[in-house]
């Protein structure tokens, strides 16, 4: 029987001051080592759903277990448990003046004793490993350059070997290559799903760019309004459901698809 990862169940979010939830009664199921594409327009709920699955939302309504444990809706996750899912950011998120080296190795934080965090001190495990995450992500010879003098995809590269360094079950990624060129962005894609797999992870992405969740996705789930549209296979996914997603609210009931769990 496959594992769940991720199990949602009636979740509902309202951002502070909003009359309409950000999240509207999702109910979710993300198997263990699945990779999973989420679309749709802006606001459709896709970054609030990956804060949650990271454990920083709070003040939501339902049920969510991650990993193996239920989240409290008002209490933080120990910090033993919050290593074990990796972010990357749509901005790198990254330390601009600092190293490679050191930009990765803040991804071994969680995961060394507190007194080696409070004074960023790593082992030789810790470098082993982020030097290893170098290595996958093809950027081993950047290692000592400082991240400001680096292009966009080598950026992105090393948020994803940061991250990869955590050794995390769970990867999630808010519109990772939003700000790359085509050829970049799949390259990025490649390698984020080809580390994911080695490390049978699970991966979680946001994207704009239905040919790309297609290439790399096993599951593509539509949002729109803070609830699922479609979820389906990427051979499922039409241009009239892509369309019906972005385009007039009134019209997505025109390309319904069958939803696969």
């Amino acid at each position: 029987m496959t594992k769940n990862t991720v199990h949602i169940e009636d979740l509902s979010y309202f951002h502070t001051g909003a009359q309409t939830p950000s999240i509207d009664q999702l109910s979710l199921d993300i198997a263990e080592g699945e990779c999973v594409a989420l679309l749709g327009p802006s606001g459709a709920g896709k970054t609030t759903l990956l804060t949650l699955l990271d454990g920083r939302l709070r003040n939501w309504l339902g049920q969510v277990s991650v990993l193996g444990t239920d989240f409290d809706p008002v209490c933080s996750l120990p910090l033993s448990k919050r290593a074990d899912t990796g972010f990357v950011f749509q901005e790198f998120g990254l330390v601009e003046r600092s190293t490679v080296i050191r930009n990765v190795l803040n991804g071994r934080l969680g995961r060394m004793p507190f007194w080696r965090a409070l004074r960023g001190k790593a082992s030789d495990l810790d470098l082993e490993v982020a030097l290893a995450a170098l290595g996958n992500c093809a950027i081993a010879d950047l290692a000592e350059r400082r991240v400001d003098t680096l292009s966009g995809g080598q950026r992105q590269r090393v948020a994803i070997a940061r991250c990869l360094a955590q050794e995390p079950r769970l990867i999630l990624a808010d519109e990772p290559v939003s700000n790359l060129d085509p050829a970049r962005a799949e390259d990025i894609l490649s390698l984020l799903k080809s580390a994911a797999q080695a490390r049978g992870a699970t991966t979680v992405f946001s994207s704009h760019q239905p040919d790309l969740a297609r290439r790399f996705a096993d599951r593509i789930i539509g949002m729109r309004n803070g609830r699922i549209a479609f979820s389906v296979r990427p051979q499922e996914l039409s241009e009239d459901a892509t369309s019906a997603l972005y385009g007039d609210a009134q019209n997505s009931s025109s390309a319904k698809l069958k939803v696969v769990n």
